[in-house]
């Protein structure tokens, strides 16, 4: 897929089609992140460091389960 881009007010923007939104599934007014990878850079609503921090957030939970279940007390 080509993407033109464009000025959006004083700024520089690229227009994504519809059928790349419903892809991607967002909408106006999501964030999307950009990753760079060897062949560029990568578009997506996925967030890659805040997905890193809850894996470690869960293991942490899982780990100390009991500890955290007594001071929910």
């Amino acid at each position: 897929m080509k993407l033109k881009v464009t000025t959006v007010g004083n700024s520089t923007g690229v227009i994504l089609p519809k059928e790349l939104l419903e892809k991607l599934r967002i909408s106006k007014g999501d964030t999307l992140y950009v990753t760079e990878t060897p062949r560029g850079v990568e578009l997506s609503p996925y967030d890659e460091e805040f997905a890193t921090q809850m894996e470690i957030a869960e293991a942490i939970m899982r780990e100390d389960r009991d500890v955290l279940r007594k001071l929910a007390e």
